[in-house]
């Protein structure tokens, strides 16, 4: 049996997206007090009690039908009502009714039989009169709920209950029980609520896509997918959010994790980019691996190593996309610019893959996958101890350590301590006195000997004796 879908919409600034973070659990949606924030629809988990569902949170309906980029989000939300099973129409109950509400109430009637009338911000006397207009809709019943605090939600899921047919009315729920409807304060997972890790599925690859604005990080994913997904257009910093993707690519589960542009912090104004930038940074975090989309006719330029820098540190796998590549003309004077800038500007992650591509014409998206996949086992190679240590043993042979204090700097001991990305410790006799230039020839002889090129390497110095030595 299909799982359970449910699209949240309304116009823009009713509480759509809160709503959203209270159904999955966690603050994922930018919520803000500015009207338009949420643009590409957003998909996740949600749960009321012992009811699961995926929910949908869309764009705010506007009355736009041109190639305005308001008329691109309304398709959006068009395409997700089509798409959910049932729909939750939510108004401000303190604002009213308002003829934009009257217009979205008059086409869900005729294009959706499924609708829960939901009066949202209904916490105070001053929401009462909104309440009671909610009538005029049509729509039934008002079910009135503040999703900022957590309250209706227990009528919220009768009404949801009632408006399904009964073979729809399915439990899914765990053995685990009632699940908590109650955020924390820090916008973690409260206890109780189930969630889905990466240890409950197959081996799923989270591919996440960043860049400057305006690269085609969302043409891109679209591109990947084989449909609009995403909004594209000529404008700048379309994307806002975090948006997740699960897809398959030959059988291979992935998340793709389209984000919104960076610029340079300095440059950043608003509060809205703000978010935006932090909800970016935040993606990269939990990623694997990062796709880098430059714009092939300028690419490398300060932000985008500033960016690839940033993905490194995290220790998240990297390969770029050198996009709008069909643009270029003397591509034989381009590679060799790039590489060369490449080879200089980004020195820690020696053998970085990189795709020419042209995300609007399709063009070697299988070639960046495929690259895709093999850092990502790079990522999560594994060196045996005794291999390392003979290793160890033969590089420190042909170029030993200096001398320090009158002795020499030995090194006694290494092994990989963990993997994504790959960790080594090395424990030496004088750790203060081994100099960063030897660490970089060790470094650059793990890559070279055991094939982890691309991908960031830590490297960690120990002082004291071998821990796996049993003492005298």
């Amino acid at each position: 049996m299909s799982r359970l879908t449910v699209a949240i919409v309304g116009r823009p600034n009713v509480g759509k997206s809160t709503l959203f973070n209270r159904l999955i659990g966690r603050r994922q949606a930018i919520v803000d007090d500015t009207p338009g924030v949420t643009r590409d629809r957003r998909e996740g988990d949600g749960r009321i009690a012992d009811l699961t569902f995926r929910v949908i949170d869309t764009a705010g309906y506007e009355d736009a039908n041109d190639d305005s980029l308001e008329a691109r989000m309304r398709a959006q939300t068009e395409a997700a009502i089509a798409e959910a099973d049932v729909v939750l129409m939510l108004i401000d109950a303190k604002a009213g009714v308002t003829p934009l509400d009257n217009f979205f109430g008059r086409w869900l009637r005729q294009a959706k039989d499924r609708v829960v009338l939901v009066a949202n911000k209904s916490e105070g006397r001053d929401a009462n009169a909104g309440y009671y207009d909610a009538y005029s809709l049509g729509l039934g019943e008002p079910i009135p709920i503040s999703a900022e605090h957590g309250e209706g939600l227990a009528d919220l899921y009768q009404a949801i209950r009632e408006v399904l047919p009964e073979e729809d009315d399915t439990d899914d729920a765990d053995d685990n029980g009632t699940a908590s409807l109650e955020l924390s304060e820090d916008g973690e997972h409260p206890e109780g609520l189930t969630v889905w890790t990466d240890a409950d599925r197959p081996r799923v690859l989270r591919l996440t896509i960043v860049g400057r604005p305006n690269v085609g990080k969302s043409t891109l994913l679209n591109a990947l997918i084989g449909q609009d997904r995403m909004l594209t257009g000529p404008e700048a910093g379309i994307t806002r959010d975090a948006i997740e993707v699960e897809w398959t690519w030959r059988d291979k589960p992935v998340v793709l994790v389209d984000t919104a542009g960076l610029r340079r912090r300095a440059r950043v104004t608003e509060k809205i980019e703000r978010l935006s930038g932090g909800e970016t940074r935040r993606a990269i975090q939990f990623a694997h691996v990062v796709v880098l989309v430059l714009d092939a006719t300028s690419p490398l330029e300060k932000q985008d190593l500033t960016i690839a820098r940033q993905v490194v540190e995290e220790g998240r796998a990297l390969v770029i996309a050198l996009n709008k590549w069909d643009l270029v003309e003397e591509k034989s004077a381009a590679v060799k610019a790039f590489r060369d800038r490449l080879e200089i500007s980004l020195p820690q992650v020696r053998g970085l893959p990189w795709i020419t591509i042209s995300a609007e014409r399709g063009r070697k998206l299988d070639d960046l996958l495929d690259a895709s996949f093999e850092v990502y086992d790079t990522w999560n190679a594994r060196v045996s101890t005794g291999k390392l240590n003979r290793w160890l043993q033969e590089k420190t042979e042909a170029h030993p350590p200096p001398l320090a204090k009158g002795r020499r700097v030995r090194l006694r001991y290494m092994t990989q301590v963990k993997t994504r990305p790959p960790t080594f410790a090395a424990f030496v006799s004088q750790p203060t006195e081994l100099p960063e230039a030897y660490t970089r020839y060790l470094v650059n002889g793990l890559r070279d000997d055991f094939g982890l090129v691309g991908v960031p390497i830590r490297f960690m110095i120990r002082g004291g004796r071998n821990p796996y030595v049993k003492q005298e």
